[in-house]
């Protein structure tokens, strides 16, 4: 819709120049004036008729008749289905914003200016005028891109502060006005404002604060692969999130064929994010872990640390080939097809140049099987045309099926069940002495071998390694389905034959793979992006870092970093871009008492809590509370403005944020890990968590890492 540029009464002062309405509560750093109410005014208007713009949208594809579209019920099933997703990507979400920021364009191809609401979603009215304009369009682009040095073509952005779902504020920043380009534009108030807004409930997006260098990211084109590796706070999983909702706007056919699919490292870290694609109006994305991904037997069991490492490691990929393809032998008989009166003899020897020549052809191995029986009998119509019969494709499907010939493929290449093979691999010495030689050493064969024999793959305790192994091996049968694109978060935790289960997923597809080397907290964890990459299939992915932090208050990510040296040499430290230090103490107590009145001071405070503990020490804290008379929440669990604390173990702690974080007993942590690295990787996790503040209690001596 063509308006005036700008508001004349807004204010016209270079850099972000902030209004707020004087009967609202004022924005932090603010003081309330009324010199921009006119404006004000004009944008609730505009709020409130693009939501009443929505509604009649959702009422429009509400009342949508498909009687008589439908050619059969099928159909009619897949276009109800799509009828009812579209009306729940159209509803109007309780306390979320429906725009939160506008940008005034200088020129336009068929006005002086043209004006935009940016918003999580697009609006229109009844003449199909663009109310709100969704974030992932290409004209919304400026919003995050602009600057004084590079304005875009946009003369005003306008970024608008909420207050319980009512518009309270507005600021701008007039680009193209004159000015020295080089000058750093101010820290935007309702920026940091939104960044530091308390935390209840599951993870919200952040279209709203999305900066020019994650925006990049988010944009970045489905043809490539793209690597993210981000300190705590920095965004990176938002980013992942919004970049699979940006695909879809911009490749939506494509990706409705393909499919798309994020993976996280476990269901607590899925159920905190479920929320952000739906809020963008994404709602048919599956979430998944590795473990979702490989569960093609039943997980009962665990590995030692060492079995598990080398279960993990990408030579076992090798060692299940060779045991695989060891079933294939050579024939020693002919095959003889009888046909009516006739009898057709094919020599070992050329049933044997059949099965070498399939072997170099270096399919699947269920592919080969099922194109030998088409092969054998493709030889036997070469004689029956030789012999002046005029066999066509239905004799050769006949001699395919041929008892004979179907015996003499039985007998060469036999069929091979997944999750036998990995049985009889790791079940049997010699079996997987054979296979691994010069592979594996003879140390790390013990490590894996189980300790007694299993009878069946259904009556076998399969550790979480074991199923990525019969994973790998049903791919060697039969190719994995590929996706369109797929998110993989926390990948520095994934061992080399995880990334390669993941790989599988998107051969044909793309990827976007978010992770933080410093927060690596498993044995196997990755070393370098370089490698990670070679075993996802993915070696030519761009890298990017990002290195400023948004969540992260600054003393508190100054003390984590403390760390970095010991756990991760030569990765940047994160930069904590807040204006507000946050809360940060490290305090010693006497005993458990001395932390629950930490968390009881946190609880005074408004938003989310998570008191943070090595595993071991959870019970003991979580009677504490109970003793105490503090309710909490397991992770996973949705907080609420009844609940806000959560009891986290340390080693459950990734990926999550609370506004508030107690850390129990750092050394506990730390001793709670196999070595001293992993150990400190895991209490570096657990420092970052904090989003307003962190306090650390111990009785015990600190880390020295620590200082």
């Amino acid at each position: 819709m063509s308006t005036p540029a700008a508001d004349s009464t807004a204010p016209t002062t270079g850099g972000a120049a902030l209004t707020t309405d004087a009967t609202a509560p004022a924005t932090a750093g603010a003081a309330p004036t009324t010199a921009g109410a006119a404006p004000l005014l004009r944008e609730r208007a505009h709020l409130s008729s693009s939501r009443a713009a929505l509604r009649a949208m959702r009422e429009e594809a509400e009342a949508l008749d498909i009687s008589d579209v439908a050619a059969n019920w099928v159909s009619a099933e897949a276009l109800a289905h799509q009828i009812e997703l579209r009306v729940k990507a159209l509803a109007d979400l309780t306390g979320t914003p429906l725009f939160f920021g506008r940008l005034d364009y200088l020129h336009a191809p068929d006005a002086d200016g043209e004006r935009f609401y940016i918003g999580r979603r697009h609006v229109h009215d009844g003449d199909g005028d663009p109310m709100v304009i969704d974030w992932r369009a290409p004209v919304a682009q400026p919003f995050y891109r602009a600057s004084k040095k590079d304005p875009l073509d946009i003369a005003l952005r306008r970024r608008f502060g909420f207050t319980g779902g009512e518009l309270t504020a507005y600021e701008d920043e007039r680009l193209s006005e004159p000015g020295d380009p080089s000058e750093t534009a101010g820290t935007s108030r309702l920026l940091q404002r939104e960044i530091e807004r308390p935390r209840v409930g599951p993870m919200r997006d952040i279209v709203a604060t999305i900066q020019p260098e994650q925006d990049e990211i988010v944009r970045a084109g489905l043809g490539g692969t793209v690597c993210v590796q981000g300190g705590p706070g920095t965004g990176k999983t938002a980013v992942g999130l919004h970049r699979v909702a940006y695909l879809l706007y911009a490749h939506r056919e494509r990706l409705a064929r393909t499919g798309t699919l994020v993976i996280g490292p476990n269901q607590s870290f899925l159920h905190y994010i479920e929320q952000v694609l739906p809020a963008l109006g994404e709602l048919a994305v599956r979430q998944a872990t590795v473990d979702d991904l490989v569960a093609r037997v039943e997980v009962r069991g665990t590995d030692e640390s060492a079995a598990a490492v080398v279960k993990g490691d990408a030579r076992m990929a090798e060692v299940l080939r060779r045991a695989l393809y060891a079933h294939v032998s050579m024939p020693v008989e002919p095959v003889v097809v009888v046909r009516g009166s006739r009898r057709w003899r094919v020599p070992a020897y050329e049933v044997e140049e059949l099965v070498r020549e399939l072997l170099a052809r270096d399919i699947r191995y269920g592919a080969a099987r099922e194109a030998l029986p088409q092969r054998i009998a493709h030889a036997v119509l070469v004689q029956m045309e030789r012999s002046g019969e005029a066999p066509d494709d239905r004799v050769q499907d006949a001699v395919a099926r041929n008892s004979a010939v179907k015996a003499a493929v039985k007998a060469v290449w036999p069929v091979v069940e997944p999750a036998k093979l990995v049985l009889r691999l790791l079940g049997d010495a010699e079996f997987l002495a054979e296979h691994a030689e010069g592979v594996l050493s003879a140390e790390e064969q013990r490590a894996v071998l189980w300790a007694r024999p299993v009878r069946s793959a259904k009556s076998a305790k399969w550790s979480a390694a074991d199923a990525v192994l019969v994973d790998e091996a049903a791919d060697l049968i039969e190719r994995t389905h590929s996706l369109g694109h797929v998110v993989l978060d926390e990948a520095q935790d994934l061992s080399p034959m995880q990334y390669r289960a993941v790989g599988r997923r998107c051969t044909t597809g793309s990827a976007t793979v978010l992770g933080d080397l410093a927060q690596g907290t498993t044995p196997w964890a990755t070393r370098s992006w370089a490698e990670a990459l070679g075993h996802l299939g993915k070696g030519d992915a761009v890298v990017e870092e990002l290195t400023a932090g948004f969540r992260v208050p600054t003393d508190v990510i100054a003390y984590a970093s403390r760390l970095l040296p010991h756990i991760a040499p030569g990765l940047a430290p994160v930069e904590s871009v807040r204006e507000n230090p946050g809360v940060f103490e490290v305090r010693e107590v006497v005993d458990d008492s001395g932390v629950i009145d930490a968390v009881r001071e946190a609880l005074g405070r408004e938003g989310s809590i998570g008191l943070i503990a090595a595993d071991a020490r959870v019970g003991v804290l979580g009677d504490a509370l109970r003793a105490a008379g503090i309710g909490y929440l397991d992770p996973g669990e949705e907080t609420t403005r009844e609940t806000r604390l959560t009891l986290v173990p340390a080693s459950l702690a990734k990926g999550l944020e609370y506004d508030y974080v107690v850390l129990d007993e750092p050394q506990a942590v730390v001793a709670g890990e196999p070595d001293t690295r992993t150990g400190l990787r895991r209490l570096y996790v657990g420092l970052t968590r904090a989003v307003s503040g962190l306090v650390v209690t111990h009785r015990g001596a600190l880390p020295g890492a620590l200082g």
